[in-house]
């Protein structure tokens, strides 16, 4: 989520998300396995929670296509509906009557080991200042953020 200042009016409401209590909007990103920026998707509100954001891109399908795979957080369980031949692996959710075996926190854990790396490639876009002013529409904002993952992108490789 990249936090934006809030505009006047109502129209902002559908920007506030409950989860990181803040004014924002939602992007999903591709990283490869070096943490560099492959692709963002659409903003959406920041309303929107990450799965809902992956289901109306059509992440699985195109990943699928392409003969991809993605380590995703526990934000996305649930998001691959093909047990047999999964293209999105996520790790496993505890609950109050199913506790996690032993297994299956190692699992979460070397998840969470080989996505590491990847946030890193979050953090340079993010460290784009202009996103801390940014007060405008999604198609906009969409624009911006690919505008600046190709600077990112050039920046780190020279």
């Amino acid at each position: 989520m990249i936090r934006t200042e809030r505009r006047t009016g109502r129209d902002d409401r559908k920007n506030y998300s409950g989860k990181h209590k803040t004014h924002g909007l939602l992007f999903l990103a591709l990283t490869d396995v070096a943490g560099n920026l492959l692709w963002i998707s659409a903003a959406r509100p920041g309303r929107s929670s990450e799965i809902t954001t992956a289901r109306h891109n059509n992440l699985v399908q195109k990943l699928r296509e392409a003969g991809l795979g993605a380590l995703a957080d526990l934000g996305f369980v649930g998001l691959d509906d093909e047990p047999k031949d999964p293209v999105v692996i996520t790790g496993r959710k505890a609950t109050h009557t199913n506790p996690l075996t032993t297994a299956e926190k190692q699992v979460n854990q070397l998840i969470s080991s080989e996505r590491a790396p990847v946030e890193h490639g979050f953090a340079d876009l993010k460290n784009w200042r202009i996103l801390t002013k940014l007060r405008m529409n999604p198609a906009q904002a969409t624009m911006l953020l690919r505008a600046l993952l190709v600077l990112t992108n050039s920046e780190i490789t020279r």
